[in-house]
């Protein structure tokens, strides 16, 4: 095989095994802030159990667009911590919400 071509399929081996998840946490900075959080009516819970993981802005890359809550079945031992936009020198940036 030409090396130029096995280090080219190298690298698209690396992207490809990069995935979506490896893209989608750069960290975006966002020079406006969220407006403010939205009150939402909880419908009933799915199952028992079930987790409410509130609703949120997220930012599509022109503007935020809100992102509804919705029921999740819980990891055992863990304790949902919400996700929230963070004011940093560089604008504000979503910190995800994750399970601890």
């Amino acid at each position: 095989m030409n090396p130029k071509k096995g280090i080219l399929l190298l690298a698209m081996a690396g992207l490809l095994a990069l995935g979506a998840e490896g893209c989608a946490s750069r960290a975006v900075y966002v020079r406006t802030a969220p407006p403010p959080a939205r009150t939402e009516v909880r419908p009933a819970r799915l199952f028992a159990n079930a987790v409410w993981i509130a609703g949120y802005w997220r930012w599509n890359g022109r503007s935020y667009v809100w992102a509804s809550g919705r029921w999740v079945k819980p990891k055992k031992g863990k304790t949902w911590v919400a996700g929230h936009w963070k004011k940093t020198r560089r604008g504000h940036v979503w910190v995800k919400g994750h399970w601890r």
